[in-house]
């Protein structure tokens, strides 16, 4: 299979059942790395940084930044294309029965139904968010054939990433708390702690 075709079969499976919002994308970006080796956790991390900094939707510009760093520009576009083709597809679908859908008890079930499905995705999603940024705990998925149990691994001698922690908490303080500064524009506390990590980054701290 070229990797333009598994690119859009990818982010077409994850466009049609991340039910929730972007963050939901994410347990299956995750699988999407382990399987296909085209990025670590790590580098997933970094990927949604950039996404939450950007404009648009997380998810689609999460399928663009994987896709550029596959398989560069047509990549990109190949992966957000397969990331939204799903949505189109439905929404056409209920646009062309709207009315029926509008007052159907099956529908209103199904959307209940997934109610906890997509709380649960974004729930293992913020989990593995804090375990990556707060913590030094890795999370390795079991080879093929080995169960589905996840081990869980110390990267460093300390629990917790203080540099995360104190950053998060200073954050939260300027957010909340400083008055002269909690009504800053949100790009603003994300440029400065882009700023941050570049310091911390290259200057060894």
């Amino acid at each position: 299979m070229s990797v333009y075709l598994q690119l859009f079969w990818e982010f077409f499976k994850t466009g049609l059942f991340a039910v929730g919002g972007g963050l939901a994308t994410l347990p299956f970006l995750k699988d999407i790395g382990e399987t296909t080796g085209w990025y670590t956790y790590t580098e997933l991390m970094n990927m949604l940084a950039v996404s939450e900094s950007t404009p648009g939707p997380i998810g689609i510009n999460m399928a663009t930044y994987v896709g550029f760093t596959v398989a560069g520009v047509p990549g990109a576009l190949i992966a957000t294309i397969g990331e939204v083709t799903p949505s189109i597809i439905v929404i056409l679908i209920i646009a062309a029965m709207l009315k029926k859908f509008r007052d159907s008890k099956y529908v209103n079930d199904a959307f209940y139904g997934l109610r906890p499905a997509s709380t649960g995705l974004i729930g293992a999603a913020c989990v593995a968010v804090i375990l990556e940024v707060l913590t030094t705990v890795q999370v390795t998925s079991p080879a093929a054939g080995e169960g589905i149990v996840k081990s869980f691994q110390l990267a460093g001698g300390s629990l917790l990433n203080w540099r995360g922690l104190a950053l998060a908490a200073v954050l939260v303080v300027l957010t909340n708390c400083v008055k002269k500064v909690k009504d800053w524009h949100p790009i603003v506390f994300i440029g400065l702690s882009a700023v941050v990590g570049i310091v911390f980054h290259f200057g060894g701290v």
